[in-house]
């Protein structure tokens, strides 16, 4: 497995602690990007929750995913959440160790009481004295919430106090990309009233021990959901039902459940799960089975494989402003180019972590993941073996058919209405539902006359 070390480096640890104006949570920032460029602790948010108890819970289940490994458990290693400023909302977002849960808490506009949001993206720290002190919130006292140093200790810090290194998998990167373009095709399936989302959520399993193996499915029955064994009309895969564990920590609070996904084909899918809570919302995505991360799933690599789309959304970019809702036919307009190439290139985008996607508002938001995003398409390995064979003269291209020479074997790639299929071992296992092979790859790549050398650079113009 690829890996680096991702170190976060604060200025002190982040505490919750009580003053004669009342309690203070303050989380502390390392490095981010701001519109003022990149800063060593940007400071996002000064002012008080809402609803503090299910915020400090809602942050928890944040930051229970990100110290969860839900297959093939091992010893804990956990990156601190990621916090978004969209101006009007703050977006904290984690990745399960197994790459196979991803999960973000909104505390939106409602939420937050008495100061304006800053625009950026950075990780928060939250450590084991933190988590103690906050799951120990049990009223709705005032509690103020700063993101970032206070204004005393940016003008008097020297240097970080506190540093965290972080082993960083390259397919955990990937995770974090394809999540949020799988989420980009789901559907709103069923919504749940609060009494009957806490019923249906409190009756899942809490381990994988007790869970049963394989696909399981549920189709909306009325204001409930009932359990079925097969994919039927309007049914939404559950994989792995013991991984939304996370939010039983909000369930008292909820006011609804909204499933998410896309239509039932007869394989098992992925799935969104968004409780629904006062000011703000929580959602986990879950992939399509519990020993399957997202990091396998292939969705982002057409998106890769072109250079139209890379070139678009280098102008896309640009024009990028931590918005927090996205509107293709603004940026369409903004830029020249069509929204179909928009919404092309937004997926480009969203590949390394530029932009993540809402459920809720249906629409793409911006941010900037605080560490090396672009590591998720220099070693994607079918992206890689891909390049290799477009560059070695292994593809033959003739009409809708290519011969791809890989290893000592050789195979047939067929292109109809613009979907290819291989004669590979790949395809017949997963038909396209796991994203292209790596020789389809190559035949699109060399169909589009896509530069080899492309995986030298990255989305954004920086090489």
């Amino acid at each position: 497995m690829t890996r680096t070390v991702q170190a976060l480096a604060y200025s002190r640890p982040s505490v919750l602690e009580s003053s004669q104006a009342g309690r203070l949570l303050g989380l502390e920032t390392a490095g981010g990007l701001t519109p003022r460029g990149a800063e060593a602790h940007p400071r996002f948010f000064s002012g008080f929750l809402t609803s503090p108890r299910i915020a400090a819970r809602g942050l928890l289940a944040v930051a229970d995913v990100a110290s969860a490994r839900y297959y093939q458990r091992m010893l804990p290693s956990s990156l601190d959440p990621v916090v978004t400023g969209n101006g009007d909302r703050l977006r904290f977002e984690s990745f399960s160790g197994c790459c196979g849960v991803y999960a973000r808490l909104d505390v939106l506009q409602e939420g937050l009481d008495g100061a304006e949001t800053g625009h950026g993206t950075t990780n928060v720290d939250v450590n084991h004295p933190l988590r103690e002190a906050l799951s120990r919130i049990t009223a709705d006292d005032p509690l103020h919430l700063r993101v970032g140093p206070d204004e005393m200790a940016v003008t008097t810090m020297d240097g970080p106090v506190v540093e965290k290194k972080v082993p960083l998998p390259g397919r955990w990167l990937r995770g974090f990309a394809e999540a949020q373009v799988v989420s980009a095709g789901f559907d709103l399936r069923a919504e749940l009233p609060a009494a009957e989302a806490v019923r249906f959520l409190r009756s899942l399993p809490r381990s994988s021990g007790n869970a049963s193996r394989g696909a399981q499915w549920v189709v909306p029955a009325g204001k409930s959901l009932r359990p079925t064994t097969r994919p039927v009309a309007g049914a939404v895969c559950l994989p792995g039902p013991e991984r939304l564990v996370a939010l039983q920590r909000v369930l008292r609070h909820a006011t609804a459940l909204r499933i998410y996904g896309p239509v039932a084909d007869g394989a098992a899918t992925a799935s969104a799960w968004e409780v629904v809570l006062p000011g703000m919302r929580l959602t986990l995505t879950l992939s399509p089975d519990a020993s399957r991360g997202f990091s396998g799933e292939g969705g982002v690599l057409e998106a890769l494989a072109t250079d139209d789309a890379a070139a678009d959304a280098e102008l896309v970019s640009v024009l990028l402003a931590w918005e927090p809702s996205i509107d293709p036919a603004d940026l369409a307009e903004r830029s020249g180019l069509t929204v179909e190439r928009i919404r092309a290139a937004l997926t480009r985008l969203g590949t390394a972590g530029r932009v993540g996607y809402d459920l809720a508002n249906a629409s793409y938001f911006h941010r900037e993941l605080p560490y090396d995003a672009r590591r998720a398409e220099r070693h994607n390995p079918r992206l890689v073996a891909a390049r290799q064979l477009a560059g070695s003269g292994a593809v033959v291209v003739d009409g809708e058919l290519a011969a791809v020479s890989s290893g000592e074997r050789r195979y047939q790639v067929r292109e109809r209405d613009g979907v290819l299929s291989c004669t590979c071992q790949w395809w017949a296992d997963y038909r396209g539902r796991r994203g292209p092979c790596k020789h389809a790859l190559a035949v699109r790549m060399v169909r589009r006359g896509a530069t080899v050398a492309r995986g030298a650079s990255v989305v954004g113009g920086v090489r």
